[in-house]
């Protein structure tokens, strides 16, 4: 449960962020609001702000997320990917229009630095994927690695950042016949591989039901949990793995192919581990609609001990924060939502559309946070609050088309109004080019170089002093219920 202390905490955050005239750097670091956008009351979107929807309570820092941009439904296609940092109360800070920036496609995994920074992960045009440390400060790229690797979703970086850890899928070779879906190691120093793990070599093909020469295993995400060991999430299999980098075996495994009640079609799965020292995983069960966390009961068996379900539509991503919280990327739905161990949602943003990942730059080990077990939250939960502005995409419009319109910094860049109907407006994109997860849709973006601004963040008494009044509101409302 939380503390009195720890919602005090908040509010001072949020006071501190809302009174300071700062620079891009404090922003990032987690206090500052910034940017030309409102703060809303709960459940309601401010008129400059029409991304931010419930919160009930300031997070603690930057939240970065990462926008695949695919609409579905009347006026759907393809739109530019991106990347969204968003404020301790909503407030739109900077924009990365990757896109415009690398070329790229399909936008997927997003990973805080320890040195502030964001870790990216990317499909580009021409089935190449592209790694890149992105700083929010500058705006700039840092450095970048290319793969000639399809669709890769999720790529980490280890062992201080001299080794690149990626889930590689799509590998099927029709010359050989054989499939070649792998996870692996990069060295970038010496720029070779230097450990790989084949998904053939320990499944029997004949015994699993995804097609072998399609998308067979479609590994989402990989994560090291310890030295030389690496979650592991093949999504078509139903189930997630821990794999031992010095036996190449499967140390542990949780789910079976076609078992649906236990996962179906995971992404983004987390370890967790108990004060008592027990497994847990938290997970992303995308086609429940729902967010569940096992914990390893011997060797072999697992214990559902925590359900989040309700109001979602195909989540990808789970994070357990530092306080118990959980950040969850509700990517149908084209939100993310911080909601605490009950279910309650104290934070929520929009970002359309379908969002992949998002990260709170506040916490880099995302495996980090306390299990439901810690938290005396064992149980099925329901999703309750919300502002309910994705139930209708007309009513995600004017924040897709905010976002559309800030490049870099949000300081001074208001909202353009355009005319006609959303799918042109926006550009909608096909170049067939890539795939996305499960969907097959390109990025027509163009070549040029997005360009940053160096603009410094700021915002006038009357943000600063709803900022105050939400914060404290939030902790008056929240001791009430307690």
């Amino acid at each position: 449960m939380r503390t009195s202390s720890r919602r005090w905490a908040a509010a001072v955050t949020a006071l501190l962020c809302c009174l300071s005239m700062v620079g891009p750097s404090a922003a990032v670091g987690g206090g500052a609001a910034a940017g030309a956008t409102g703060v809303a009351p709960a459940g309601q979107s401010a008129p400059d702000n029409p991304c931010v929807g419930t919160v009930e309570e300031a997070a603690e820092g930057t939240t970065v997320i990462s926008v695949q941009g695919m609409r579905f439904g009347e006026g759907g296609g393809k739109r530019a990917a991106k990347l969204v940092g968003v404020g301790p109360t909503g407030e739109i800070e900077w924009v990365h229009q990757s896109a415009e920036a690398h070329d790229v496609v399909w936008g997927y995994d997003v990973d805080p630095m320890a040195n502030g920074n964001v870790f990216v992960t990317a499909t580009v045009r021409g089935h190449e994927t592209i790694v890149y440390e992105f700083d929010p400060e500058t705006q700039e790229t840092v450095w970048t690695e290319r793969f000639d690797l399809a669709d890769t979703h999720d790529a980490d970086l280890i062992n201080g950042g001299e080794e690149i850890l990626l889930a590689n899928m799509r590998n099927y070779d029709a010359e050989s016949g054989e499939n070649e879906d792998r996870i692996f190691v990069y060295n970038r120093t010496t720029e070779e591989i230097e450990w790989e793990w084949h998904f053939d070599d320990h499944y029997d093909r004949a015994e699993m039901s995804a097609n072998y020469t399609d998308d067979w295993s479609h590994v989402n995400d990989v994560d090291k949990v310890a030295d030389g060991e690496y979650i592991v999430s093949p999504r078509n299999f139903d189930q997630v793995i821990v794999v031992n980098r010095s036996t190449d075996e499967i140390d542990m495994k949780l789910g079976e192919d076609g078992d649906h009640d236990t996962l179906d079609k995971q992404h983004n799965p987390d370890y967790l581990e108990s004060e008592n020292g027990t497994p847990t995983v938290i997970v992303a069960d995308s086609e429940n609609d729902r967010l569940v966390e096992y914990t390893r009961e011997g060797e072999r068996d697992w214990n559902r001990t925590w359900t989040l379900e309700g109001d979602f539509h195909w989540p990808r991503d789970a994070d357990r924060l530092a306080d118990g919280d959980t950040l969850v990327t509700d990517s149908g739905h084209s939100r993310v939502v911080e909601v605490n161990p009950e279910g309650e949602v104290v934070w929520e943003f929009h970002a359309p559309w379908l969002v992949y990942d998002a990260a709170r730059l506040s916490q880099t080990n995302e495996s980090g946070g306390p299990t439901a077990a810690d938290l005396n939250a064992t149980g099925t939960h329901e999703i309750e609050g919300g502002s309910g502005l994705h139930e209708n995409n007309t009513d995600l419009e004017p924040c897709d088309r905010r976002l559309e319109n800030v490049t870099g910094w949000a300081a001074g860049q208001g909202p353009t109004e355009t005319d006609g109907d959303d799918s042109t407006s926006e550009g909608a994109l096909a170049d067939d080019s890539a795939e996305s997860d499960g969907n097959h849709a390109g990025d027509g973006s163009g070549d040029a170089e997005g360009g940053a601004s160096s603009e410094t963040p700021g915002f006038g008494p009357a943000a600063a002093l709803a900022g105050l009044l939400l914060a404290l509101g939030a902790v008056a409302r929240r001791s009430d219920r307690r």
